[in-house]
This record gives C-alpha cells, structure tokens and sequence, in this order.
C-alpha cells in the first residue's frame, strides 16, 4: 500500500500571515520538497514574487502565525477575538 503523503493539497494553497514578512501578508505556496520525516514549502508573496522562501509546513498549522487562505485585516482581527 502506498504511504500517505502528508500536505496533499499544499502546493498552490494560500495562506495569510499573522504578522508581515518581508513586507507582505499574502503567499502562495509554490512548490514543496521533502527531506525525511519533514515536508517544506516555497513560499511567495502575491504581489511581490522576487519575495521566497522555504518554510517547514508544519508552520502552517499554527493559527498564531498563518491563516489558511487570503484575509484581509478586518477578518483577522475577527479571528484573533474569537467572533
């Protein structure tokens, strides 16, 4: 049986950041390596793409740092408050 690949739909996702990087909030997931137990995704800014970079995607899954798709601020403030 084949195993599991973990983050199946991770390459062409978008993803919000909490806080700016590099100047930017939005990125997208463009590419993905794996290196042993580890699954890394390239990640690019939507409105700058000479800003990337790798990133472990395990990342993702913490709320206090990425959203999962695109939010504006008004949304993430709501999220951060619970509503």
């Amino acid at each position: 049986m084949a195993k599991k690949q973990k983050f199946p739909y991770l390459v062409g996702s978008k993803w919000t950041a909490q806080r700016n990087v590099d100047g930017w909030r939005h990125f997208q997931v463009v590419n993905r390596k794996n290196q042993g137990k580890w699954v890394y995704a390239e990640m690019v800014a939507a409105c700058d793409p000479n800003v990337r970079f790798w990133l472990n995607a395990k990342l993702l899954q913490d709320g206090f740092q990425w959203q999962a798709g695109w939010q504006s601020l008004q949304e993430m403030q709501q999220l951060s408050k619970g509503e």
